[in-house]
């Protein structure tokens, strides 16, 4: 993930902002959570070669790559999505490669989010909405992201876009241009809230304004940009917590916490920290963290 990346992260704030003030209200006024919370952790990806003998089995074959991953993460952000929309017979293979509480969050595809009318016109939106529905539980979160320059001017295509979405199909949208964090961007946070539709948090250190935290639902997506690795992580995840667990017991049903690190090489290690650091603080909410094969100590430190 190169958006909102820097060089040297000395010295940058990290400090996650204060809540919106509509938070509270929006989380108050959440439908009544069916059981204690769920907390979805994963990366981006999982075609690692570099992640054999370590997260993977030693010689594990690449079509075999979601089965592993699978067992260390429970959700994915899946990009392939963004380039292509899967056929029935890929769907399928999905399901069949990932356990009962495993959640794919597949991303719009770029046929759909890069052009100029947000795929209105055509069939990519339905075709899109006919495959992940084919995903039926393994479904947690689709998710668009638009690109930097599409700003609030487009609102009013953006508003026929939600309208025309299907609604049984839980969606979250990630936003870059800059007018979507100044103060009459609330529009666009009211419009998601009242379409049942979550906004995506990304905390990266070039771009803090994109950390914005505001929830709009039930759901939220939250983007983690580690800094290969910066002794700064590890505290981030700790704020993380303290803010995850504030939203939780305010009502919000479920959070999907994506690690990213520079060419994903690095996300495992990442998302094992805050899994540990997820599960001391609420042992009740991750349903399963990474944690490196048994094989890697027989190994040796090839990888």
């Amino acid at each position: 993930m190169d958006f909102g990346k820097l060089p040297n992260v000395d010295g940058v704030d990290f400090t996650l902002p204060p809540d919106p003030p509509d938070n509270a209200y929006v989380l108050a006024n959440l439908p009544a959570r069916n059981g204690a919370p769920k907390l979805y952790l994963g990366a981006t990806g999982y075609h690692m070669k570099a992640w054999t003998g370590k997260w993977y089995p030693a010689g594990a074959r690449e079509k075999d790559f979601l089965k592993h991953y699978a067992q260390q993460f429970n959700t994915l952000e899946h990009n392939n999505t963004h380039y292509r929309i899967p056929d029935a017979a890929t769907v399928q293979r999905w399901r069949d490669d990932t356990p009962a509480d495993f959640r794919f969050c597949p991303k719009i595809p770029q046929t759909i989010s890069h052009t100029r009318d947000l795929g209105l016109t055509g069939s990519n939106i339905t075709l899109f909405a006919d495959a992940m529905t084919a995903l039926g539980d393994r479904l947690g979160c689709c998710f668009m992201q638009l690109p930097p320059h599409f700003s609030m001017q487009n609102l009013p295509l953006l508003r026929r876009f939600v309208l025309q979405w299907p609604q049984h199909l839980p969606l979250a949208l990630e936003m870059r241009h800059p007018s979507f964090f100044e103060p009459q961007a609330v529009r666009y946070y009211d419009m998601l809230q009242s379409a049942g539709m979550y906004s995506v948090i990304t905390d990266v250190a070039g771009r803090r304004d994109v950390c914005h935290m505001r929830v709009t639902g039930a759901k939220t997506v939250i983007r983690f940009v580690g800094n290969a690795p910066h002794p700064s992580d590890d505290a981030r995840v700790q704020e993380w917590v303290g803010r995850l667990k504030q939203w939780f017991d305010a009502g919000l049903h479920e959070a999907y916490f994506f690690t990213h690190e520079p060419d994903n090489l690095l996300a495992p290690e990442l998302a094992a920290r805050a899994g540990s650091v997820f599960t001391a603080a609420m042992p009740e909410v991750l349903l399963r963290a990474p944690k490196e094969i048994e094989e890697s100590s027989v190994q040796g430190s090839l990888f």
